[in-house]
Parts: structure tokens; sequence; C-alpha cells
């Protein structure tokens, strides 16, 4: 029978591990030290809220560094038709999203007079600049060769973007199973330019059709279809909530990275990755 807890205090366990002088401690595996010393505040006098900041758009990075091992994960799985294991990178990055979308309550806690105090240390820091956002953009299939400029003055970051967007996009790899599975893919969708924004294909809309008509008979294929469909879905949320953070802090000022704000966020609502999946939904019956 478990010992109680007396005046509030849980008793520790004889078998708790508590001399770490030789041993791997939390701490050490995670390299608390260099992370938690990541944060430099350039307010000066230091503002209270600029940790906020900080850590808001630290924490953005360390997610989207896993969305992006995620997916490349999902898309080396695709290429070797292996589907399950890339529906489970799929649906951990969804949760990621979710998160990730929720976060933009905590930074939307910071007023516009509050900001206004330590706007200027930014420069023209901006996340516009994010070379893994940027990179998951790509790895989703929303490429924009322009964007290697950003990146030019950071070696590192310029590869990463580069990298994925020379790299077939996960809706490139899904593509490319369903025709080795036997699908109607056309050719010059198998075959097309890599680097290029993926556009609408009228042609892809006809074998979605075909498997939205009988899902039991092409499940693997419409199970992701829709996962596919969550990604967007969520992705699209994750930029309104940018977008009305951004609105709700500073108005319709232009960005500290040079572009027009609220307006240039509203462009990316226009932006998708996998058309054809919600034009199909025009052709399904009922």
């Amino acid at each position: 029978m478990s010992e109680g807890v007396e005046r509030n205090t849980r008793a520790i366990e004889q078998s708790v591990v508590t001399e770490f002088s030789d041993r791997m401690s939390y701490s050490g595996y995670l390299d608390l030290e260099t992370l938690l010393a990541a944060q430099h505040p350039l307010s000066s006098p230091e503002h209270h809220d600029e940790l906020l900041f900080i850590i808001q758009h630290q924490t953005t990075e360390l997610w989207l560094k896993l969305v992006l091992h995620e997916i490349s994960g999902a898309c080396r799985y695709l290429r070797d038709d292996k589907l399950a294991p890339a529906l489970k990178c799929i649906a951990r990055v969804k949760h990621i999203q979710r998160t990730l979308t929720e976060q933009w309550s905590v930074l939307a806690t910071l007023t516009p007079a509050e900001y206004g105090q330590f706007r200027g240390v930014l420069g023209n820091a901006s996340g516009f600049q994010s070379a893994q956002y940027r990179a998951v953009e790509f790895t989703l299939g929303n490429k924009n060769a322009g964007m290697l400029r950003v990146f030019s003055a950071d070696a590192a970051a310029g590869r990463l973007v580069r990298e994925t967007l020379e790299a077939p996009s996960l809706y490139d790899e899904f593509l490319r199973m369903l025709a080795r599975s036997g699908y109607d893919i056309p050719e010059h969708v198998l075959t097309r330019d890599v680097t290029q924004a993926w556009t609408f294909t009228p042609e892809l809309v006809p074998v979605f059709a075909s498997i939205y008509a009988d899902p039991q008979g092409h499940w693997a294929a419409y199970e992701t279809c829709e996962e596919l469909v969550d990604l967007e879905d969520n992705f699209q949320l994750w930029r309104f909530r940018h977008l009305k953070t951004v609105e709700r802090i500073i108005g319709f000022k232009t960005g500290t990275g040079g572009s027009s704000g609220v307006p240039f966020l509203q462009k990316a609502l226009q932006l998708t990755f996998f058309p054809e999946l919600f034009a199909v939904r025009t052709e399904i019956p009922g």
C-alpha cells in the first residue's frame, strides 16, 4: 500500500536517482544550459514583454523543426510505398499544427503599447525570414525561388531552403505513389519541374473523383487525401491566426521586414497546397 502525503509534502522514494555527477541528467540530455541561455532581449532597459516575444518565436522554430522532420519522413515513406508510417508522420504534424495555432493566443496578450516600446530593437528582423517556415511551405508544394534572395547572407538557411525547393513535395510523392499503384496520373504531372509552385491541374480531379466515389474500394488513397486536406486546413487556420494577431498588435502598420503587413499576410490565405482535393468536392454527388 502506498504511503500518503503528510503536511502537503510528497516523500522522495528511495529508488529515485538524485546523484548525477557521472550519470545522464534531464538537463544534460536536453542541453538546457544552451537552450535557456538563448534568449537575449535587446531593449535597454530590458522591457518585461520582450522575453515573451522571443520565446514565442523560438518555440515556433522548434515546432517547425519537428514539422519539417516529420513531413520529410512522410516524403521518404511515400517514395518507398510505405503509406502507414507516412500517415503516422502526417498525423503528428496535424497535432503540432494545432499547438502552433493555439500558441498565437499567448502572443495576443501583448498589447500595442507594450510591443511599441521594444519593436524598434528588431530592426528588419521578421518571421518572413524564417528558413524553416519557408522549407515547410516548400515541402508542402508552395514554392517560390525568389525567396532564396532572403537567405543569401545565411549559408545554412539558404542551403535548407534550396534543398526543399529542389526536392519533390509531399504532394508530388503522393501522386507518384498513386501512379505506381495504378491510378491514371498524367505523365506531365510525374515529370514536372518540382522547383515550381504547384498549380491547379484539372486532369487530376477525375482521378480523385473516382477515389471519392468508392471510398471503401480505394481506402488507402481516400484516407491519404483526407489527411492532406486536414494539413491544408490547419495551415490556413495558422495563417489566419497569424494575420489576426498581427492586426491586433500593430494594426495596419508596415512589417519590420518591409512588407505591407496585414495586406501581405492576407494574400497568403490565397495560397494553396492541394487544390484538386478541394475542387473534387464540387464533383461529388449529393
